[in-house]
């Protein structure tokens, strides 16, 4: 038996004689990206002879899957079964999935510093320390900077943690440079000196091998006794797990009711042919994301609209219509759900968020010991009505919930959108700043292929908006000391004394 898999051939496996429950031993590196949906293909063959060419096989069967669901699967073990001849079972296929975990670790770090050079005509010096990680071509990239210690010659720097791959890009060996200056309020920093290390040296912390000497390049060409401008040395050094490797998302989804479905002008419009903005927006970003929710149930919920039967506005509504029950299955029942509300209730403004934000902050603020993260996606058509209420919504649930916004106008993103969006300056109200950047905006209008070539432009945008979700679930799981639970022992197959993986 042979496992083929990928529409361009990514590899195969070795052949196992004569066996019905093969347990192949080759496995295969992948680039794996959150935010993208990657489609995976395997395929079974009984080898029949030593031929490349797999038409001289017996084909047994194939199975269609992405990336996403092996990793989004409990203990990223999926069992699917293996299909592509009518009429006939053809048994299954168990794929795992395994994290190299090198590249994704976080270093803990601190530092400190002995004589540095005075600087301040009128003091000693005000230092601070600049990192880069070098690059392939010989550059380097500046990827952390400490604060600036006032008045001293011999700083102790605060601990700062920083993703390894940010740092040497996982490479140990890669190397490292940093820099230290003393800090002028003009913003013309002075350069006392520089000196160069690897991962792996800070990695082994505090010791005698541990100690820098800053030199100053220019000094020692003309100085002939000249040594150095002090010394740095690493006061603690260790590296931790990212616990994005136990990602598992509940995710909510929600679409703006405004415009008249019935008008070719309406971004509800129902066209026969080809599916509206809204209803694109919700299957690529779906797609990938569902495979994150282990039920694949979803609660959609729709506002800015008159329900029947009194005619009553609503800015918090299901779509299905149960209000005890608003989940959908999967991303083809909430585009089902969403048809069928367009049928029944009459869109309607404003476009108020605060409800829907705070109706998804009441699940999430009851289940906070990390089993579950909730991710809120606002399908719009770009007008905020609620400014006030949906920045304070947004303050008081920054701690718990991540929201992504994909707007639907033609029109350039309002001032209230790139505020809600908190790059630069993170959003605040009565006076209390957000907990962390939650918010996210995306115009839709970005992601328009003028060749009508729609998978493309949506995959696109899938990517963007999912993009910070990786980082915003590691910011919030560390703000609460939630670490990863323990790794699932291996599986082991009836009858089989270990199990290897795909």
């Amino acid at each position: 038996l042979r496992i083929f898999f990928f529409s361009l051939q990514f590899g195969r496996t070795e052949v196992i004689d004569n066996t019905l429950n093969p347990d192949f031993v080759r496995k295969y590196i992948l680039d794996y990206f959150f935010e993208e949906k990657q489609n995976l293909r395997f395929d079974m063959y009984d080898v029949d002879s030593k031929s490349p060419d797999l038409s001289k096989h017996d084909f047994l069967g194939q199975v269609f899957c992405t990336l996403g669901e092996v990793v989004g699967s409990p203990a990223s073990r999926l069992e699917k079964p293996l299909g592509g001849i009518p009429g006939k079972k053809c048994g299954s296929i168990v794929l795992t999935a395994e994290e190299l975990g090198n590249c994704r670790d976080f270093a803990t770090m601190q530092f400190c510093a002995n004589k540095l050079d005075k600087k301040d005509f009128f003091g000693k010096s005000d230092p601070f320390m600049v990192f880069y990680r070098s690059n392939e071509d010989g550059t380097f990239t500046i990827c952390h900077k400490t604060e600036v210690v006032k008045n001293t010659l011999n700083p102790v720097w605060q601990s700062f943690t920083i993703p390894v791959r940010g740092l040497c890009n996982g490479d140990y060996d890669r190397t490292i440079k940093v820099e230290v200056y003393d800090w002028d309020r003009d913003g013309s920093h002075d350069f006392i000196g520089e000196f160069t290390t690897s991962y792996r040296e800070l990695a082994r912390g505090q010791s005698q091998f541990n100690i820098y000497e800053v030199v100053n390049p220019k000094k020692k060409m003309k100085k002939k006794k000249y040594a150095n401008s002090g010394t740095v040395s690493v006061s603690y050094g260790a590296a931790e797990g990212d616990v994005s490797t136990r990602l598992s998302a509940i995710k909510r989804l929600t679409s703006d009711l405004t415009g008249n479905p019935s008008q070719s002008t309406s971004l509800h419009y129902m066209n026969p042919y080809q599916m509206n903005a809204y209803a694109m927006a919700l299957k690529a970003v779906g797609e990938i994301i569902q495979d994150y929710d282990s039920d694949k149930m979803f609660p959609a919920l729709g506002f800015g609209a008159k329900l029947p039967p009194d005619g009553r506005v609503f800015h918090e509504f299901p779509l299905n219509g149960n209000i005890e029950n608003p989940y959908c299955n999967g991303i083809e029942g909430i585009l089902e759900a969403y048809h069928q509300s367009l049928k029944t209730v009459q869109l309607y403004g404003p476009t108020n968020f605060a409800p829907v934000v705070n109706h998804v902050a009441r699940y999430a603020a009851a289940v906070q010991d990390g089993s579950q993260y909730f991710v809120l996606l606002i399908i719009t058509d770009g007008v905020i009505s609620d400014m006030a209420q949906t920045k304070e919504a947004i303050v008081n649930v920054s701690f718990i919930v991540c929201v992504t916004v994909v707007t639907l106008a033609n029109f350039s993103p309002s001032s209230a959108m790139v505020e809600l969006d908190g790059d630069d300056i993170r959003i605040s109200s009565r006076g209390k700043l957000a907990e962390r950047d939650i918010v996210q905006f995306v115009p839709f209008r970005d992601y328009m292929d003028r060749t009508g070539n729609h998978v493309l432009s949506m995959a696109r945008l899938a990517k963007d908006v999912l993009a910070e979700i990786p980082d915003q679930f590691i910011s919030y799981m560390k703000s609460r000391g939630i670490k990863p639970n323990p790794a699932p022992p291996p599986y082991t197959p009836a009858g089989h004394t270990h199990h290897t993986q795909i």
